[in-house]
């Protein structure tokens, strides 16, 4: 199932994707007029605490609104809704994991593959949606550079979790771009601020729950800047797979639900080009995932 977020006159929703439609069910609307569960989450994230079983009570308020006499009023065109980012806002710091790709680690000057994890965050406030126009922030930042991802959203609490028991604790995947202020990067020492800038973490358009991605180490993440492909990877080539990301950093930091884990990116970022070529005022970046959509921003 992929579901979003979304505003409509005003008020924050969720809903899953309308399959074969451009459009979202409306599945708050749907329990408010048809009461057809006991209870429902009102907020995604008290919806993803409840894992598989959220996907199942949105797949009953679906199906009620499918045999209802009035469907049309359950649905929103995509044209009709603001996006938000899956999540709008994430129970701690979004965590994110750096040199996770081989190739990626070469070209950022690392003369070999790290043998731990390289762990760093990003603020929630960094946090920004599909089509969503993100500033380019002149004036604080001249080497802005782009990172696609496969994130992984959390959906049950865990401390720490066995490796063979990681999948247990994911709700489902979306699409991230890692947005670096490089030369802030570089002056700090570290990767809060140069990762932390507004805006520089949009997610989307959807979570997809697990069930659909049969192997989330098997898929395809392609970046396009302008139209012209600039990553072209595969998550088989992560050094550090899904299941040990999940299992080490819980050894260290309690899981929640909502929480969500930037994986890595592959080779083909902005730094690493000969000449460096980072973003300007104008430029779209297309983030596309096998099995979960096609994440877009443009920068002004």
């Amino acid at each position: 199932m992929k579901i979003l977020s979304f505003k409509l006159n005003g008020e924050v929703k969720f809903g899953p994707k309308v399959k074969k439609e451009e459009a979202v069910w409306d599945v708050l609307a749907i329990q408010e007029e048809l009461n057809i569960l006991p209870s429902f989450p009102t907020q995604i994230i008290d919806g993803i605490a409840l894992g598989f079983d959220f996907v199942e009570q949105i797949r009953k308020l679906v199906e009620a609104a499918n045999q209802s006499e009035h469907v049309a009023q359950f649905k929103h065109s995509f044209s009709d809704i603001e996006w938000l980012s899956p999540i709008p806002r994430t129970p701690k710091n979004i965590i994110c994991i750096g040199k996770n790709y081989n190739e990626h680690a070469k070209e950022m000057g690392a003369e070999a593959a790290p043998q731990d994890l390289v762990v760093f965050t990003k603020s929630p406030t960094s946090i920004a949606a599909d089509e969503q126009v993100l500033s380019i922030h002149e004036g604080k930042t001249s080497s802005l550079d782009y990172e696609g991802e496969l994130a992984v959203v959390i959906g049950k609490k865990g401390k720490d979790i066995p490796k063979n028991l990681a999948f247990d604790y994911i709700f489902g995947y979306t699409i991230a771009n890692d947005i670096t202020a490089r030369d802030l990067q570089e002056r700090h020492k570290q990767y809060f601020l140069g990762k932390s800038l507004d805006g520089t973490c949009p997610l989307g358009p959807y979570i997809v729950s697990k069930d659909e991605i049969t192997d989330p180490q098997n898929l395809t993440v392609v970046t396009k800047v302008n139209g012209a492909v600039r990553q072209n990877g595969t998550t088989a080539d992560m050094m550090f797979p899904i299941e040990e990301l999940v299992s080490i950093l819980s050894t260290y930091v309690t899981l929640e639900p909502g929480d969500v884990i930037l994986t890595g990116t592959p080779a083909g970022v902005g730094k690493g080009m000969n000449p460096p070529t980072f973003l300007k005022a104008g430029d779209e970046v297309k983030v596309s995932i096998q099995g979960i959509g096609t994440l877009s921003n443009r920068f002004e």
